[in-house]
């Protein structure tokens, strides 16, 4: 039951009404008219930019439309007032029976409630994460992959059908740093002592597991070889063994993902040849020399000599692309084309890539290699999410006892919970610096917004429990059961206040969805927190607004109807981003 959706409904067919009236044009669009929540809830419930988009196409003022459309909405039974503000906003305010009438349906729909099919069952290829696999995930990769999760659980809900799929970027020279770094571990695993890491190989303990491996696999016989046989088999012991602990400390995390990618098979398939080939038959591709950045650092892919180069400012990017070097090898560009070429050929052209904000400057000629290798019917979104700075009391949290150089996404989760990390990754906008402090976190207060929205769902059920002493029945506390109760009976305006925020949240996910932004809910959880939280307080202040009233026992019955409506929506949204919610805190 989405109350923004509805009115939204009905105030088209009051233009199409003024169109038939020749007040406004039988061609005007009402594309660019909104239906939101006020600003300032004192201005009303619902407000609308209406007269003011229209206003010129229909050739008067905004004010005088607005009250034509005012004047229609008032004569509607379950409004209360329809108002002009402004130079031409309109203000709807509804009976207070239109709130309260959402608990029941609420409790009517559970799990659906603010589930929407916007996506019709479009399928979209999500790819997030996608960490180098040669080493533990850092708390970086963390929130990549709660926002990309998130969001894909987010998409779902709103009818999208999403595959989770990670690219493992196993070719080129740090997989070559991977091997040589497991080869040194596996002389230490035989005996051998190596002293310190030599500066240039990755020094984390992890490593350790995966010599011992490849020494048992090998024996002493992997080191009479030449060395890219070694490296070739210490290739195949130790990418194996990194997927397995990235998989392990994702499943930690709550993430999983259903396609796995391997940069190095579209490498051996030829699928990186296919792409080019591809662009080469659009005359897309070219042989020439580009020119250094003026005042920068050159690119990698940067050469004096002629390479081949991808024509991608003709779709939008700042300059040309190197494909393939003088030396006949690939940059890193060619096979990452190959990769979306191999999505659009799987049948996907909406793509969806969650990146490291270290890689904002390759978004444009990403996006225009898709465009490019796709004729343009495929579309690559890609959102960004910036650093995470980890702090413990007060002080910036720098190094790991057991990687030597960065914090692991498994020490985080082990120190605060799943719930805790994943709710924090979602309190600031995924392009914003976030600030992970581990003091708030396990703080039992207000300001640690993971326990304020756990909080209010546990206190419910206390209520609910507490409900029992009462004379309650568990049946009578059903959903079916307090589906029924007489909810017209919710009149206080602290209790509206509540109905109100829980009739937001499917305009919140709806909204949240189209923007690909899961924190929205999150923030969500807070403000529908806070109005319960202030309901709560209410009542201990004031014996008549407590949830359980002695004496009257159908309205306890309408109070516990909305509190099981509160607590179905905020197990909904916390469940759209991948937190269990509590139904007891000690």
């Amino acid at each position: 039951m989405n109350l923004f959706a509805q009115f939204e409904t009905r105030l088209h067919a009051i233009l199409s009404d003024l169109q038939s009236a020749d007040m406004l044009p039988p061609d005007i669009s009402f594309d660019n008219v909104t239906v939101e929540p006020p600003r300032d809830a004192a201005h009303g419930d619902i407000a609308t930019n209406a007269a003011m988009v229209l206003c010129k196409q229909a050739g008067m003022p905004p004010r005088d439309l607005a009250a034509q459309i005012v004047g229609k909405l008032a004569a509607q039974s379950d409004i209360e007032s329809a108002e002009i503000a402004g130079p031409g906003f309109v203000n709807v305010t509804f009976k207070t029976q239109i709130w309260s009438a959402l608990v029941p349906a609420i409790l009517s729909a559970g799990e659906t409630y603010g589930v929407a099919d916007i996506g019709q069952g479009a399928t979209v290829n999500l790819e997030y994460v996608s960490a180098n696999p040669t080493g533990p995930m850092h708390v970086g990769h963390a929130r990549g992959a709660v926002f990309g999760d998130a969001l894909a659980r987010l998409l779902e809900r709103a009818g999208y059908n999403v595959l989770r799929e990670y690219y493992i970027n196993d070719a080129g020279s740090q997989v070559d740093v991977l091997a040589r770094s497991a080869l040194l571990r596996a002389r230490e695993a035989m005996g051998e002592d190596i002293g310190e890491i030599p500066a240039g190989l990755y020094p984390g303990d992890y490593l350790v597991p995966v010599g011992k491996a490849l020494a048992e696999a090998e024996g002493a016989a992997l080191f009479d070889k030449d060395e890219a046989s070694q490296i070739t088999i210490a290739k195949q012991v130790a990418l194996p063994m990194m997927m397995d602990l990235i998989r392990d400390d994702l499943a930690a995390l709550g993430v999983t993902h259903a396609h796995f990618l391997s940069e190095q098979s579209l490498h051996d398939n030829g699928a990186v040849d296919t792409a080019f080939d591809a662009l080469q038959g659009q005359g897309l591709i070219y042989h020439g020399v580009l020119e250094p950045p003026k005042g920068k650092e050159p690119p990698p892919d940067w050469e004096p000599q002629p390479q081949w180069l991808f024509r991608a400012q003709q779709f939008g990017d700042d300059s040309d692309r190197a494909l393939k070097k003088s030396d006949g090898s690939w940059t890193y560009f060619a096979p990452d084309i190959a990769c979306h070429y191999d999505k659009f050929q799987r049948g996907f052209t909406r793509m969806i890539n969650v990146w490291g904000a270290d890689h904002i400057g390759y978004i444009k000629r990403m996006q225009a290699a898709v465009s490019a290798i796709t004729q343009d019917r495929a579309q690559l979104d890609v959102k960004v999410c910036n650093l995470v700075k980890l702090q413990r009391g007060g002080e910036l949290v720098k190094m790991s006892k057991r990687s030597g150089d960065f914090v692991t996404l498994r020490e985080v989760v082990d120190e605060v919970g799943r719930n805790a990390v994943r709710f924090m990754m979602l309190t600031r906008r995924n392009d914003a610096t976030l600030d992970f402090d581990f003091d708030l976190v396990k703080q039992q207060s207000r300001d640690n917004p993971v326990f304020y929205v756990q909080y209010a769902h546990a206190r419910i059920h206390s209520v609910l429990r507490h409900a029992e002493d009462a004379g309650f029945t568990s049946d009578e506390l059903s959903r079916e059961a307090l589906g029924g109760t007489d909810v017209d009976l919710l009149r206080a305006p602290e209790e509206i206040a509540l109905a109100k925020v829980l009739g937001v949240y499917p305009r919140s996910l709806l909204a949240a969805a189209s923007a690909l932004e899961p924190h929205r809910i999150a923030f969500y959880l807070q403000d529908l927190a806070a109005a319960f939280h202030g309901l709560w307080t209410r009542g201990k202040e004031e014996p008549a607004l407590r949830f359980i009233q002695d004496e009257n026992r159908e309205l306890t019955a309408a109070r516990l109807a909305l509190l099981r409506a509160t607590a179905i929506v905020l197990s909904n949204g916390l469940d759209v981003i991948g937190v269990e919610p509590e139904t007891e805190m000690r």
